[in-house]
């Protein structure tokens, strides 16, 4: 039988969308918060501790801290051809991506970053990731199957 768990978390960046017209266009930032939500069967073994779990909510949490974090936590996030080139030689936190940095696009980086650290019994279910107080985006592995 399978469950569904989530875990939430937050985090502060910035961004602009070189070529776009409205105000985003220029360097802003945001409050993210990220649900991540896995699949799987809770474990059996009732001689590991992690008997009943679908996975520890502690690996979650390690995982985000260490691969999503550490690219997007207090990070400005510029297209690599941005015409803000040249900045990080006064702030070693702007990080240059291959993508228009949209909340869309971050949160498609950010599922490949926690689907490659997932063992095979557990699998994203979904993720979500809002911008600000009303808009947010949302993936679904189902919306995703091929």
């Amino acid at each position: 039988m399978n469950i569904r768990i989530t875990k939430e978390f937050d985090f502060e960046a910035a961004h602009a969308l070189d070529g776009y017209e409205g105000k985003c266009r220029d360097i802003h930032g945001h409050s993210y918060h990220l649900k991540i939500t896995l699949i799987g069967e809770p474990r059996a073994d009732k001689s590991r501790p992690e008997c009943g779990m679908v996975v520890d909510f502690g690996e979650i949490k390690s995982i985000i801290r260490e691969h999503v974090y550490e690219e997007f936590d207090h990070r400005l996030l510029l297209r690599n051809d941005s015409r803000f080139i040249g900045l990080e030689k006064q702030n070693e936190r702007i990080r240059y991506v291959n993508y228009q940095p949209t909340c869309e696009n971050m949160l498609i980086e950010i599922v490949g970053m926690v689907e490659k650290q997932l063992n095979s019994e557990v699998k994203l279910h979904s993720a979500f990731l809002r911008e600000t107080a009303n808009s947010y985006a949302e993936w679904f592995a189902s919306d995703n199957e091929h």
